[in-house]
């Protein structure tokens, strides 16, 4: 403590040790697709944040454009509330999943890499085998989202659809998939009726519906809830609506229905990814780890400037526990105490010397999402002043 002479008002500044994580947001939508207008907004990502300002910006449904309006209707209906939308060149696969020409020549579907609050990507009513891909090759490449993927409409059939998901395996669980398509009502200009505005049903692909409806129940629960058992607002009838023997076959093999419930409503009746991965075959987990991830990452940034010490290795694990415990309160974590639901490693265990020597600071934290005995680790690492 500093040592005054005279007497007066002195202020100090104090190291309080552990600083706070602030939890990032898990429910911000990214579309890529061909929309009725919007040139001036080609493979640009545009934040819209009402249906009024997706149309203002983007157009209504056409037959040209067929899936991104509904989308984004259903999306804002369901309970989205922010969404970057690239606007596509056309509807070939080249023009949607778009190249990477670096910063600020990035395209389509590759735009979206340089949209950090993005945390689900889909193009809606594109189901083709090259674009499905490139969507989980993505969030693979980008760990912080997961792609909504729909499957072809007239693709209903059990069998059909478990062969069509072969092509969307994502191994860590970084992309899910829906069916079936549903009736909705889409608003749409008739041009030859003095451009009034009018409303027709047609079928829709269920992604956008179903990114809103992940928005609703991380608002309503948090991202740690399953997106299931939720009502899909909007739906009026189903291209198809599978059983329980068939929901049966479907659901095991990381296929989410839709289906119809006397006295309920059509409602989300499943929660699964296409994992191969058996630890992230549930969506609610595999988007929790990313919303965990995310916030330590960013919430720990300050340490990039601080001496590679003890002192600071304490401070950033105390740092860590407090947010993990507020996430077990939450209920986020299973366990009946926080050393049940999780754990927090940084020390010597963790870094090697040649790690401390060159500033790197890397932390393992175990957290337990399911069952209170299974512990699943991932590693922070952070860059901070080398030598301790």
């Amino acid at each position: 403590m500093a040592t005054y002479q005279t007497p007066g008002v002195y202020i100090e500044e104090v190291e309080l040790g552990a600083k706070p994580i602030a939890g990032v947001g898990t429910s911000v939508a990214g579309f890529v697709g061909v929309t009725d207008k919007g040139g001036a907004y080609q493979d640009k990502p545009t934040l819209v944040t009402s249906w009024g300002d997706f149309v203002l910006k983007f157009g209504y449904y056409t037959v040209d454009a067929p899936y991104m309006a509904p989308a984004l209707f259903s999306f804002f209906l369901n309970g989205g509330t922010t969404a970057f939308i690239v606007k596509s060149a056309d509807d070939s696969d080249g023009a949607i999943v778009g190249t990477d020409g670096g910063a600020g020549a990035r395209t389509g579907l590759t735009a979206l890499t340089d949209v950090d609050e993005v945390t689900m990507v889909m193009a809606p009513g594109v189901t083709t085998e090259t674009v499905i891909k490139a969507l989980i090759a993505h969030c693979e490449l980008m760990k912080d989202r997961i792609a909504i993927l729909d499957t072809p409409e007239d693709t209903i059939t059990t069998t059909a659809i478990a062969t069509y998901k072969e092509d969307a395996i994502s191994a860590d669980g970084y992309a899910s998939l829906y069916a079936p398509w549903y009736k909705s009502a889409v608003e749409y200009i008739d041009t030859a009726d003095n451009n009034k505005l009018k409303s027709q049903q047609i079928f829709i692909p269920p992604s956008g519906a179903m990114a809103g409806v992940y928005s609703r129940s991380d608002t309503g629960r948090g991202v740690h809830k399953a997106p299931a058992n939720e009502q899909v607002r909007g739906a009026l009838e189903l291209k198809v609506n599978y059983n329980k023997a068939e929901q049966a076959l479907l659901n095991p093999n990381g296929i989410n229905c839709i289906r119809a419930f006397a006295g309920r409503g059509i409602l989300v009746w499943g929660a699964r990814t296409t994992a191969s991965n058996s630890l992230w075959k549930y969506i609610n987990v595999r988007r929790l780890f990313m919303f965990l991830e995310e916030s330590i990452d960013e919430g720990t940034q300050w340490v990039v400037f601080e001496p590679n010490d003890a002192k600071l290795w304490d401070r950033v694990k105390q740092t860590i526990i407090n947010f993990l415990t507020t996430q077990w309160r939450e209920g986020a974590l299973m366990g009946s105490t926080p050393e049940e639901a999780f754990f927090v490693k940084c020390d010597r265990e963790t870094m090697t010397q040649d790690d401390i020597d060159n500033g790197r600071l890397i932390c393992e934290i175990g957290v337990c999402p399911v069952k209170p005995a299974e512990f699943v680790i991932f590693r922070i690492a952070q860059q901070c002043n080398a030598g301790a």
